[in-house]
């Protein structure tokens, strides 16, 4: 996939607002604390922006960008990644609709890695300066970002492990199924919007590890895959294999 340019999302045009508000946005509960009134709905609603959409292979941020800005995934879906010294691209994550991108970066104050879009992509743009005051007088805001942050380490604890390779496929197929599911989508059936390379890459294996993986949980009646679409037949299996990383992050 052919890098695109950075995407600028700092002072969105007025024409990439649209007219759907925090209040009324189906995502709000996966990307805002419960309980807030109207009043600081219609608070967050006055500094987001919602963005344009992105293609595919179009970054919103990368490596040095200085951080202005929180990212919550509105549609379509992302992957984050760094790339070392030696060329080497490695996958920090996949992050999908009602999930926040750059957190990482609030304390150097630069992004830490690259975001890319997966396929036709679109972001709410929470401005950080404006958030964290506003942090400051609604209760919650903050314990919720400090929650996302803690989430984020403990996955990667998680894949540090000494798990196999089953283990660790069975666990991102599990994760996979859960985010999807508090989505509201189908728990058992979904597409993968990333390749079997940056999933190798990312869960630590290489790719024809998890080609073979895949293959041997057909054959084992776990799966069924059809290109991209995979489908859980045996969820409970699965969640057995998955269980010792489930309890690294639990």
């Amino acid at each position: 996939m052919a890098a695109a340019s950075v995407i600028s999302l700092r002072s969105p045009p007025a024409e990439h607002r649209t007219e759907t508000s925090c209040s009324t946005c189906s995502l709000a509960k996966l990307c805002l604390p419960t309980g807030l009134n109207q009043k600081e709905l219609e608070r967050m609603d006055s500094l987001v922006v919602r963005s344009a959409p992105l293609q595919e292979g179009e970054h919103l941020f990368r490596v040095g960008d200085p951080f202005k800005a929180l990212y919550a995934v509105r549609a379509g879906s992302f992957k984050t990644y760094c790339v070392d010294d030696e060329g080497r691209e490695h996958v920090l994550g996949f992050h999908f609709t009602g999930e926040l991108m750059g957190l990482e970066a609030i304390y150097p104050e630069r992004h830490v890695c690259n975001a890319v879009a997966l396929d036709t992509a679109a972001v709410c743009v929470l401005p950080y300066a404006e958030l964290n005051a506003l942090a400051g007088e609604i209760e919650g805001l903050r314990s919720q970002f400090i929650k996302l942050l803690s989430k984020d380490l403990s996955g990667a604890v998680a894949l540090a492990g000494d798990f196999t390779a089953e283990e660790r496929l069975a666990a991102f197929l599990v994760g996979l199924s859960c985010r999807f599911q508090h989505r509201g989508f189908s728990a058992r059936e979904f597409n993968l919007t990333m390749s079997r390379r940056d999933i190798a890459n990312y869960l630590r294996l290489a790719p024809e590890t998890v080609t073979r993986v895949l293959t041997r949980f057909e054959k084992d009646d776990l799966i069924a895959v059809e290109r991209r679409t995979v489908r859980l037949l045996d969820l409970l299996k699965l969640h057995e294999l998955a269980q010792c990383m489930d309890e690294m992050h639990a």
